[in-house]
Formats: structure tokens, sequence, C-alpha cells
């Protein structure tokens, strides 16, 4: 039996043909079925609900509570156990490719917090939190992260920063370079994956998520990176923590437009590719990664 996943749903939304509306593109809801029947035949303008709203201020958005407002689907949330929500827009250039939602459980067994770090250049070179959701950790945990900062390099954060790429840290122990591993440790959070995200501006964001061993982040994730030459596009890492036989093998080694991640990185579009979704990673206004999730 599979471990539950601390990300619960993703789904992303594609301008349509007129760039005025965002429409559905594909989804995983796994056990949120509700919730999926609630989706499928929305669409969002510039500044409704929480896409539109990523894509009218050109930045990453954590909607710590669905009840809010400003989500429009609070009642299959609800249904279905999802808390939590974060909007990543995806620009290439100054146009909008996509907007990428993940959504969390706030479920008590679960361990885990998701947080999203920023850094205004103008105001100084440290990165702080910008907003988190942290399940069950408790009050210290949240404390400690808001008064954290990370420089370019340091920490998890920092470091998916300074890579401008998903990083992921299976081990979160003392000597890891994560500077909250003792109070990690002590709620039971061991492991981190981090990556950036996009934004319109000169502004730095990263989206990281911390879980437990018995809370997977996701059933697998694969990263690719352009190489050196920028000719070819690399297999970088991948963890898979509630594997299946039905999760496709990662493909190691493609040029830039080749197959399903090829066109993901040249195009900034996600593709649904059968149970994983393939998006792709944007730091500020250009697509540096691609990543496969597999719920």
């Amino acid at each position: 039996m599979n471990k539950k996943t601390f990300i619960r749903a993703v789904e992303y939304w594609v301008p349509d043909a007129s760039g005025s509306l965002l429409e559905f593109g594909g989804g995983l809801f796994g056990a949120a079925k509700r919730f999926e029947a609630a989706t499928r035949n929305l669409c969002f303008g510039r500044g409704e609900g929480l896409p539109g709203q990523a894509w009218e201020q050109g930045h990453p958005l954590m909607l710590k509570d669905l009840q809010s407002p400003l989500f429009r689907r609070a009642a299959a949330a609800l249904a279905d156990g999802l808390t939590c929500a974060v909007a990543l827009p995806v620009f290439v250039g100054e146009r909008l490719s996509t907007v990428v939602l993940l959504f969390c459980s706030g479920d008590a067994d679960l361990a885990g917090a998701i947080e999203l770090w920023h850094n205004d250049p103008a105001d100084n070179s440290d990165m702080t939190l910008q907003s988190g959701h942290y399940g069950n950790t408790g009050d210290t945990f949240e404390f400690l992260s808001s008064h954290t900062s990370f420089r370019c390099g340091t920490g998890l954060p920092g470091l998916a920063w300074d890579k401008q790429a998903p990083v992921f840290m299976p081990d979160l122990g003392r000597g890891s370079g994560f500077l909250r591993a003792d109070s990690a440790l002590k709620v039971g959070i061991n492991r981190g994956f981090a990556m950036p995200c996009g934004s319109v501006d000169d502004h730095v964001y990263v989206l990281a998520f911390l879980s437990a061993l018995a809370t997977p982040i996701a059933s697998q994730v694969d990263v690719w990176q352009p190489d050196a030459l920028q000719s070819h596009l690399v297999h970088s890492f991948s963890f898979s923590e509630t594997p299946s036989e039905t999760t496709p093998r990662p493909e190691h080694n493609l040029a830039l437009n080749d197959g399903v991640v090829g066109s993901v990185f040249a195009t900034g579009v996600p593709v649904q590719d059968g149970q994983r979704i393939v998006c792709p990673v944007a730091m500020q206004d250009h697509i540096t990664a691609v990543m496969a999730l597999s719920l």
C-alpha cells in the first residue's frame, strides 16, 4: 500500500488562443475525485481565482486556507481534504506559458511543511520567508523559519537559488547544509526538495517542501537540466519514495527539443504524460530545468 504523499494533487492552466483566459491543461488528482470533477470545465481570467491572481501579480502565490473567498472550489477542496495550494506561474520572457498549482493536505498524521522564500534585490541580499504552511510541525519550527534568512548558495532555498534548478536533500541531519536541521529532526522532518520559481521581475522566489519518511513529497520526481553546451538535457537526479511499476524510467540524455521532456523545455508548457506531469522549472522569466512529478 502506497504512503500518502505530501503533494495530493497537481494541475496546470494554459492561456487560450486569445490569450485572455486560462484553460485547464491537465492534472493528477489521486483520490480527490470531487475536486477533479469541479476543475475540468473551469477557466480563469487575469486576476480571477488563484491561477488568475498568480498571472496578474506575476509571481508565485501561496494560499494557506482553501476556504478563502479567492478560491472558487472551496467546497470540493474541503470534501477531499485539500487545505493549501501554491500557484507557480511560468513566464518565457514576458509571455505567460502556464500556471502550475500544487495542492497539499492538512491531515493530522502528515508531517511536513511547504515554504515560499523570496528575495527583493533592491532591499537586501538575503532570502526570507514569504509564506509557509506547517501542518502538524508545531509552532517552534514555524517561528524559527520566519526568523531565518539565506544568502545565495546557503541552505536548501539558497542552493536552489544558486543552481537555478531544483535541489533534493535526502537527509537533513547535521552536516547536510540544512541550517534548521536540529529543529526539523525534532518534528520528524528529514528530507527537503526546493525549486526556483518564475516571475516577471528581478525578484527571486524559491518553493521548498520539507517532509518525513512517513509522508513522501511525491511518489517520484525526476529533474533534467541543460548541459554546459546547452545542447542536451541531462537527467540530473530523481527520487522515488513510493515506486510504482507504471512509473516511466527517466530518459537520461535528450536533445533540447526531443520527446516530452524536450518539448516542455522548448515551449514552457507542461504535458500530462500518463500518470506523471512533466512541467517546466523557471528562474524568473526563463526555463532552467524540467521536472516530472508522479503522485
